[in-house]
């Protein structure tokens, strides 16, 4: 989590300081429809390198947006899931799929 002297004045820039690069946002996007472990998510968002996933997942999960369950089997299995702050972003992140859809549909059309 932030400490106070971290963070910004500006509402808007706190949120982009917590979410605001494209790895955050396709972590967070997976997460809204379930838990994942991390080698299904390393799977289904092209491009991303492990580092930068475990990166990503360790920033979200110090910011408590996101919870990291540890189940004690053999091998071990973890999953990551929103935690109740990162349920509190899904109208954010719904708002952005609203608004990608309209793009989506004014430059196909505009072809």
């Amino acid at each position: 989590m932030l400490t106070k002297s971290e963070l910004p004045d500006c509402p808007v820039a706190t949120t982009l300081q917590l979410i605001g690069n494209k790895w955050k946002m396709l972590i967070l996007r997976n997460l809204m429809t379930r838990p994942w472990r991390f080698n299904e998510m390393l799977r289904s968002i092209p491009g991303i390198s492990q580092k930068v996933l475990t990166d990503n997942l360790r920033a979200l999960e110090n910011d408590e947006i996101i919870t990291r369950t540890v189940f004690p089997e053999v091998p071990p299995r973890v999953e990551y899931a929103l935690s109740d702050l990162g349920e509190s972003m899904r109208p954010i992140i719904k708002a952005m799929e609203v608004w990608g859809t309209g793009y989506q549909r004014l430059v196909r059309e505009s072809k």
